[in-house]
């Protein structure tokens, strides 16, 4: 099992600087130190740490609770046919590549490329795969680090995100739609981690497919980088109101679901909470 990518912490980290609030803001407004706010971005915090904190950053509290117990489990998901991850070591990091194929007429796309797309070329061969294209969720090097590889070995156009150029790449924005086989593929916009982040959403396989990039992760999501309330603003809008079967696949961490990520992402799950 690959391990969740962020802890509650991180979390933590993540909203306050996402919503630039200093440590003297946050301890005002939580009735908590500044040692205190300290404490918990390196881990160390109890649960009336969280309670104080999590209102304050916008941070369904049961979620971030259960982060904070290591109580939050990925879901156990049966493979389906047609979709497979791959996951490298990238520095101290690992990061997430897809491929995605029809299993009658065996047409693939590729998801990313990780720091090395040698198993996923692999997969394509064992599988008797056709690539008929690369789609790029986003251009941050641990995403594209093995692109030169993949799209000599593979012969396949590569697709980019508008904002995020990358060499002899096609440009492709909001909405662009795709054929692969008997499957769609239909882009949508969330940027925030990223400056044009897209994900993918795949349909025809078992079930639908979510392919986020960094815009979303299992429990957590990217930072908010180039902008925090887009981040949020787009996963709620373009991924979360997807059927809660969707199959979410990050660029960092496990597998998710959008039903899982609505009951119990941090981020997200006040929104949907009765």
């Amino acid at each position: 099992m690959i391990p969740l990518e962020d802890s509650a912490a991180d979390i933590i980290g993540k909203a306050q600087r996402g919503l630039q609030i200093s440590d003297s803001e946050l301890a005002e407004r939580s009735n908590l130190t500044a040692e205190q706010i300290r404490a918990a971005r390196d881990g160390a915090f109890d649960e009336a740490t969280v309670l104080a904190l999590a209102p304050v950053l916008g941070l369904h509290a049961e979620s971030l609770l259960k982060l904070s117990r290591s109580e939050w489990t990925p879901e156990q998901l049966e493979p389906i046919a047609g979709l497979a991850q791959f996951n490298t070591t990238y520095g101290d990091m690992t990061v997430n590549a897809y491929l995605v194929w029809d299993p009658k007429t065996r047409e693939a796309a590729a998801f990313d490329t990780g720091a090395d797309s040698g198993e996923m070329l692999k997969r394509a061969a064992l599988e008797d795969l056709s690539f008929t294209m690369i789609l790029l969720t986003h251009a941050h090097p641990d995403h594209i680090e093995d692109l030169t590889r993949l799209r000599a070995d593979s012969g396949a156009p590569v697709y980019v995100p508008e904002n995020e150029p990358v060499p002899d790449a096609k440009i492709i924005g909001d909405d662009e739609q795709f054929e692969l086989g008997s499957l769609t593929i239909e882009a949508r916009l969330t940027s925030g981690h990223s400056a044009g982040g897209l994900t993918y959403v795949v349909r025809g396989l078992a079930r639908p497919v979510a392919i986020v990039g960094d815009s979303m992760f299992a429990g957590s999501m990217g930072g908010g980088a180039v902008s925090y309330p887009d981040a949020l603003r787009n996963n709620l809008e373009e991924i979360l109101t997807l059927p809660d079967d969707t199959i979410v696949c990050p660029g960092h961490g496990p597998l998710t679901t959008v039903g899982k990520e609505k009951r119990e992402n941090p981020f997200f799950a006040a929104s949907f909470a009765p």
